[in-house]
């Protein structure tokens, strides 16, 4: 059953990066093009939001079910590098990306000015894929 999650979990960071990526460009160039906030430009911004949600759920799921999350949390973990990634640092800081980006969503649809609507969006996911970047555990996904 983990080994079926850790598949579920690595493919799905694939779209949510992308998706992620994708809803940032789209909202950088939407400011810098100066058109109105529309509602499929919301809509296009539920492409970052929506598969990193669901990243979210499926790794929480894996964090508790793997050896290498939660059950994984002693002292030594803090001395060997890896260990503390999976146990604590790639938990803790994904779930602040993707709150992150929670933000930035629902600022933008909170907001009237338009320009602010999009720079919302680019700003908060930017932010959010860089801390995601920052902690994805490379070793494995280059193997």
């Amino acid at each position: 059953m983990t080994t079926g999650f850790q598949h579920l979990h690595s493919f799905l960071a694939y779209l949510a990066l992308l998706g992620i990526i994708f809803s940032f460009v789209y909202a950088l160039i939407g400011a810098l093009s100066g058109r109105s906030f529309e509602e499929k430009d919301r809509k296009f911004g539920l492409f970052g939001l929506i598969p990193a949600h669901l990243q979210l759920v499926i790794g929480l799921v894996l964090y508790f079910l793997s050896p290498l999350g939660f059950a994984n949390l002693s002292g030594e973990t803090m001395s060997d590098s890896m260990s503390r990634l999976y146990a604590l640092e790639h938990p803790i800081i994904n779930i602040i990306a993707v709150a992150v980006i929670t933000v930035g969503y629902s600022r933008a649809k909170k907001l009237t000015d338009s320009r602010n609507r999009f720079r919302s969006i680019y700003m908060f996911y930017g932010v959010g894929l860089v801390l995601i970047l920052s902690r994805i555990p490379w070793a494995a996904w280059l193997n």
